[in-house]
């Protein structure tokens, strides 16, 4: 579904296409190919009845998160009461969980926002115009995956890649449905107890570098889990677009764990 306009106002401008780049204004949202410009002075909210229409899912908050100037910064609200929302700079080096009623100042030219409602996953980018913070080059190493203390095996990667293969494939910012653990399993080749040994050992690891809502109660965890592995590893960067040909790939041969 396209991103819309609701009831537009003063406070921000019309929605400009992907080909004119980002709009001359304070902040501006990105989301499936399409730029919100956010006026200084305005504000802008985001869900399934607002300024920014992301999607008609019932699941999804009318108004989930809105934008505006507080204090001389621009802050991101949580204003919804159940979803959370993951927000990452540019390189996915910072990392913030919003929780409901939480809010984030945008320090940051480039931060990405992530969240998911019901089945669907959501991703949308914003660009602040003159962020009091400016972001500094990473290095990176190949072969296995590192990001802070996390290293990650190929079956591991692949395990994240078969999960978050729906919002990897799509073009930009937008929307995809997490799998379910036999779908992904069966795009593994692997069996479903493989698959989700392999979770677990997953979620284990992110946990223990602070990684919040790997865990839940007996009715709610198999969701719940497989939803902020994805938010966190698309936020993080630990999987992109371009690692998406490992999963046709020959498979590593390692110890299985």
């Amino acid at each position: 579904m396209t991103a819309e306009r609701a009831g537009a106002t003063a406070s921000t401008g019309s929605p400009v296409s992907e080909e004119t780049g980002p709009p001359p204004t304070a902040v501006a949202v990105e989301f499936c190919g399409e730029w919100f410009p956010i006026l200084e002075g305005g504000s802008l909210t985001i869900g399934r009845d607002a300024d920014l229409v992301v999607d008609e899912n019932p699941f999804l908050h009318r108004r989930l998160l809105e934008i505006r100037a507080f204090d001389g910064l621009w802050m991101l609200s949580n204003v919804g009461t159940r979803l959370s929302v993951t927000v990452s700079d540019a390189a996915g080096r910072l990392q913030s969980w919003l929780a409901p009623g939480a809010k984030l100042p945008l320090v940051f030219g480039r931060m990405s926002v992530v969240f998911t409602a019901g089945p669907t996953t959501y991703e949308l980018t914003l660009h602040t115009a003159s962020p009091p913070f400016s972001e500094t080059s990473a290095t990176s190493l190949d072969g296995v995956t590192t990001v802070g203390q996390l290293t990650l095996t190929p079956s591991q990667k692949l395990l994240i890649l078969s999960l978050a293969e729906p919002m990897l494939a799509r073009e930009g910012t937008g929307m995809g449905e997490i799998p379910t653990n036999a779908a992904a399993a069966a795009r593994l080749g692997w069996a479903a107890t493989r698959f989700s040994r392999k979770l677990d050992n997953v979620c284990e690891k992110l946990e223990r570098i602070g990684v919040q809502g790997l865990r839940g109660d007996s009715r709610t965890y198999a969701t719940n889990r497989r939803v902020r592995l994805v938010e966190y590893a698309i936020s993080a960067r630990l999987v992109t677009r371009v690692d998406l040909p490992l999963l046709d790939a020959p498979q590593p041969s390692e110890v299985d764990r």
